[in-house]
């Protein structure tokens, strides 16, 4: 029997991504994702507060100049993608690491404050937000057979 490794978010961008080329001009970006559980009240009067789940999304290759280009701190977006661990030795020690590698991604919602890669000066109002697709933005949505 086959297995899945399908990871599917919806969350908050925590910081610009961070983009870095390899010596071919492979492009490879990286940010952290937050998700959030929010709290609530127990029968018994206790607070339970939120719970914030912070991921670390890489993303390569045509989608990483994508992301470069239109995502920014703030952002809500929907991520899909799959599970990967790295391991490495440092200082004698192994460490890990598990990210997402993204597969797909859609702008969710953009700040108020968002600049508009074509033209900086100008910031996008509500109605100019739709859900990133190709055919209602000019934000394209790229999925893993854009890449290669």
């Amino acid at each position: 029997m086959s297995s899945v490794n399908k990871v599917i978010l919806v969350g908050n961008v925590g910081s610009d991504p961070e983009v870095r080329y390899l010596e071919r001009g492979t492009a490879i970006a990286n940010f952290n994702l937050a998700t959030t559980e929010r709290g609530y009240t127990m029968q018994n009067g206790t607070q339970v507060p939120d719970r914030t789940e912070w991921h670390p999304i890489v993303l390569w290759r045509n989608l990483a100049e994508w992301a470069e280009k239109y995502v920014r701190k703030g952002m809500k977006l929907y991520v899909e993608g799959k599970l990967q661990t790295r391991t490495w030795e440092k200082d004698g020690q192994i460490r890990r690491k598990t990210e997402i590698i993204a597969e797909n991604i859609q702008v969710l919602y953009r700040p108020a404050d968002y600049r508009s890669p074509n033209n900086p000066d100008q910031t996008l109002n509500d109605a100019e937000q739709p859900i990133a697709t190709e055919q209602t933005s000019t934000i394209p949505t790229l999925e893993i057979e854009d890449i290669f």
